[in-house]
């Protein structure tokens, strides 16, 4: 993401996350759903409940690719959900499409 051009904040685990998306207002979220103590599913949801981070796009990426965790994840807020493995690549060119408004389908 630095390469190309994003400043990026880093979160170890999802109480980061969370104290992260608090402080201060993303244009993106990359979240993986399994994360130490709060998973990303529980950090997108609440996310998506703060009315000044509504504008903020979610992006998954997880090695969790069964259709009911990617429908999860839709259902919780993400606008994107990307199983692993995966282009970083094409993983960019989602990520700007997302932050140009455009669909990501």
């Amino acid at each position: 993401m630095r390469k190309n051009g994003y400043q990026v904040g880093i979160a170890r685990n999802g109480t980061e996350a969370l104290a992260a998306i608090a402080e201060t207002p993303f244009d993106l979220v990359l979240l993986d759903v399994m994360m130490p103590d709060v998973d990303g599913y529980q950090v997108c949801q609440q996310l998506r409940q703060r009315p000044d981070r509504a504008a903020t796009k979610v992006v998954f990426l997880s090695a969790k690719s069964h259709d009911a965790d990617v429908q999860k994840g839709y259902d919780v807020g993400a606008d994107l959900y990307v199983p692993k493995p995966f282009s970083t690549r094409q993983l960019m060119e989602k990520v700007r499409e997302l932050l140009a408004g455009k669909p990501s389908l």
